[in-house]
């Protein structure tokens, strides 16, 4: 299981054990500091105390713990209306020392580490297949051991780790961590941001406040059901400081690509904006030709829809429906 330590609780060596682990002091597992699920909150914000102070660039790792607590909840009651934890909390904030607006952070994925189970899980009136699942609650614990993940009695797949939500704080107020996505990041749901990938972040407040959360054993591309495979887990962080990157949307560069998140409403106005910071990376960035920028994007400038949360606010009466589009643009690191 390449990347992923699937421990069952209680086992040795696992996240578990490392819940209650101090931020200082030597290594814990692998981690320099490590924040627990109890650090978990249900929104991005600068207006709370930092659960962690660090200094970019020393390659420390940091475990930001997330928790399933509201799907064993789910699984229990099978009622939106008897939960009594948040939605998608995220783990954090960490405040960033030097971080200031106009710059960006760099945060490397190293690790995400999954406990014995997750989750599938339908809301009625959420996601792409609402009007076929209907309204009752669908919910299914999902083992997960060194076979992998057991989705059906027949079907077991091999995990593939991501993080939904990671982003930083707005310059006021609270975003949210369930939809939409936002230029700070937040409930993106894209599979690149994973073990291996380096998520890039605009950062709207001295510190930044950075927080995780969200992790999935398993999620297929747009996310069809709002929920895919959920999983508690731990992600393993570092974090460096890009001074001036002037950022309009989170980007994420893995071995092979770069990949400009486009955020907009509606679609074509994603998918624009998207390709235009793309054309700017090129341009600005690296010096290239109009033209020779053009024409590569043309030609090997792949787009496709990404996590299913929109990039606006949505009507409160409809909290699940999603307004704009996520979209995904990739460039070949060949090519430069």
């Amino acid at each position: 299981m390449s990347g992923v330590e699937a421990t069952a609780p209680g086992s040795g060596g696992g996240a578990g054990e490392a819940t209650r682990a101090s931020s200082e002091g030597a290594r814990v597992d692998g981690m320099d500091h490590f924040l627990g699920k109890e650090h978990g909150r249900p929104g991005f914000t600068a207006d709370v105390e930092p659960a962690l102070r660090i200094t970019p660039g020393t390659g420390e790792r940091i475990g930001f713990e997330t928790s399933d607590a509201v799907y064993a909840e789910l699984h229990e009651h099978r009622d939106l209306s008897r939960l009594s934890v948040p939605i998608n909390p995220v783990t954090g904030p960490v405040f960033v020392e030097g971080a200031q607006p106009g710059d960006a952070l760099a945060v490397t994925v190293h690790e995400i580490r999954l406990v014995a189970h997750g989750w599938s899980v339908a809301l009625p009136g959420s996601g792409a297949l609402q009007h076929v699942m209907g309204d009752e609650m669908f919910t299914r614990r999902v083992p997960i051991d060194d076979e992998g993940v057991h989705v059906t009695d027949r079907h077991v797949f091999a995990p593939r780790p991501m993080i939904g939500c990671m982003g930083t704080a707005p310059a006021t107020g609270e975003n949210s961590t369930i939809m939409p996505a936002y230029a700070q990041g937040g409930n993106m749901d894209v599979t690149e941001n994973r073990v291996g990938s380096t998520v890039y972040l605009p950062v709207m407040v001295e510190g930044a406040y950075l927080s995780i959360g969200d992790v999935h054993a398993i999620m297929a591309e747009g996310e069809s059901s709002f929920v895919a495979i959920e999983a508690e887990g731990t992600a393993v962080v570092s974090i460096d400081l890009v001074k001036g990157m002037g950022l309009r949307a989170p980007r994420i560069e893995t071995a092979d690509d770069w990949i400009f998140v486009g955020l907009g409403d509606p679609v074509q106005e994603s998918i624009r904006r998207g390709y235009e910071d793309a054309f700017s990376f090129l341009v600005d960035d690296h010096g290239w030709t109009r033209g020779d920028a053009y024409a590569v994007l043309s030609a090997v400038g792949h787009s496709r829809l990404g996590g299913p949360t929109g990039s606006g606010a949505p009507d409160p009466l409809h909290p699940f429906d999603a307004v704009g589009a996520v979209t995904l643009h990739r460039v070949p690191k060949s090519v430069l």
